[in-house]
């Protein structure tokens, strides 16, 4: 597959034909730092968009009225702010949880029955592996420049129709988001996290 950008393979070929679309309805969240690059892109480029972010439990992108993403283009069916879209968007169709007790990111992948393009890249590991391996770094970025409220937030939405495909133990940053009070033996710091993902 060619690659679109260092963020994320191009999938559109996969894509376009989903009559399901993940940029309806899905509120991606939105920390300060992907707010501040998709503004300047914004800017950069043009795009007359006014007051793209809601603040409601979290910060996601504003809808329009039939639940679309505000950057969705219905004609062309492409993200206007592809470059910079929110790392919820570029992980799809990989999405995460969290499991306090046990200090755990489980890392989830939607059912083909949801997402076509879920359903291929399930059907061929090396193009998997190499999406989580993406999906997770994006997740990850975002989940540490959130702040506490917001993150809790996100962590009650159900994410149906998916299954476990990997987890690992959540970093100290992620932990002290949360209140997790470190057993020792899950410790483990972001340089070792890093090397992993």
């Amino acid at each position: 597959m060619p690659v679109q950008s260092e963020r994320q393979n191009n999938f559109f070929n996969v894509c376009k034909d989903c009559k399901d679309s993940c940029c309806r309805n899905a509120r991606p969240p939105i920390n300060s730092k992907r707010k501040k690059i998709i503004e300047t892109y914004l800017k950069k480029h043009k795009i007359p968009i006014k007051n793209p972010f809601v603040q409601a439990s979290y910060v996601f992108l504003r809808e329009d009225a039939e639940g679309y993403c505000i950057f969705y283009d219905k004609t062309t069916m492409k993200c206007l702010v592809h470059p910079v879209k929110p790392e919820t968007c570029v992980a799809g169709p990989v999405t995460f949880d969290i499991n306090m007790p046990h200090q755990k990111i489980g890392w989830f992948l939607k059912k083909e029955k949801i997402c076509a393009l879920a359903g291929m890249l399930y059907k061929n590991e090396g193009n998997l592996e190499k999406h989580l391996t993406s999906a997770k770094k994006e997740i990850l970025n975002l989940l540490h420049g959130l702040n506490s409220e917001d993150l809790s937030a996100i962590l009650k939405i159900e994410e149906p129709e998916t299954f476990k495909i990997d987890e690992d133990k959540i970093d100290d940053n992620v932990a002290n988001k949360l209140n997790i009070k470190r057993k020792q033996s899950c410790k483990t710091s972001s340089v070792s996290l890093e090397k992993r993902i």
